[in-house]
């Protein structure tokens, strides 16, 4: 039995997908299914329970056992590799981050490309997801990094503060409020606005600014990707609210206008977040000290 099989094991569950586990260890779906059963024959035991016509990922009550004790054997092995690379003072590995598409799209790329040219030896394993995810996929182990906006204190994890960005205003180019430099809360009541979906949590501190200021918006549409929302301004859905770094140049290009907002509470918080109990990579750790830099 190789390390190899039980990572596949592990991601199979955590992923809950036959395909995204065969992706994220570059094999066919197929490759994954006959792990799975060499281990079964293995250890002459039924790991996953399976349903005629139906790929769910749901482990037996051996496959419970099994799945706890593999995780701690790679986390076991992770850490003797990082010991290892350690002596000779050398950063490598893999280091997988979970992060928001906001924050991914448009932040993170310049980051990443420092990370490698400092450490060649290291890699990035990046990926989108919600907020919601991220900080299940950071607690159950499956990613070592998440990076989210608005991070909130959760008993098992660590936050770290990377830089804040403003929020701005985004609106059509022949809209009335297109030719303004910047505007106030106020002048936003009666609205009609392109807003992400209600568990993304830029639209829940948008919200309560709104509510706190008694101004009520008319919300024609709900997106939970950034780039979406930003099409739908272009076509003259409505305004919108979003990070500025996600709309950097878009003036330029002449598709969308970008307004400043005048208050200075118009602020979106970004934050690395890892499990607590948790000793991050010597990778890890170089990452998440270049992400803190301004």
């Amino acid at each position: 039995m190789h390390i190899e099989t039980l990572k596949v094991f592990c991601d199979l569950v955590d992923l809950e997908s036959f395909s995204l586990a065969a992706e994220r260890n570059f094999i066919t779906q197929s490759a994954v299914s006959q792990q799975i059963r060499s281990l079964e024959d293995k250890f002459d035991r039924r790991l996953l329970e399976r349903v005629r016509g139906r790929r769910d990922v749901k482990l037996t009550a051996a496959g419970q056992v099994f799945y706890a004790e593999a995780k701690k054997v790679l986390e076991s092995y992770s850490h003797l590799q990082e010991s290892l690379r350690g002596v000779i003072g050398k950063i490598g590995g893999t280091v997988k981050v979970a992060t928001v598409y906001s924050v991914g799209l448009h932040e993170l790329p310049p980051k990443v490309r420092e990370f490698m040219t400092k450490f060649p030896a290291a890699k990035i394993d990046l990926e989108y997801s919600r907020t919601t995810r991220i900080v299940r996929d950071v607690l159950g182990g499956s990613v070592e990094l998440g990076i989210v906006a608005y991070p909130e204190p959760k008993r098992g994890l660590s936050i770290v503060e990377m830089a804040n960005s403003r929020l701005v205003l985004i609106a059509p180019p022949d809209h009335k409020l297109a030719s303004r430099a910047k505007v106030k809360v106020s002048d936003l009541n009666g609205r009609e606005f392109v807003v992400f979906e209600r568990d993304v949590p830029t639209r829940k501190a948008t919200d309560r600014i709104l509510k706190e200021n008694g101004v009520e918006i008319a919300k024609v549409a709900e997106f939970d990707n950034i780039e979406t929302i930003k099409r739908a301004v272009e076509v003259g859905f409505g305004l919108a609210i979003v990070p500025a770094p996600t709309v950097s140049g878009a003036s330029a290009s002449g598709r969308l206008a970008v307004i400043e907002l005048a208050e200075d509470y118009w602020v979106r918080s970004v934050g690395v977040i890892y499990r607590s109990d948790r000793n991050l990579s010597l990778a890890a750790k170089k990452f998440v000290e270049l992400l803190e830099q301004n």
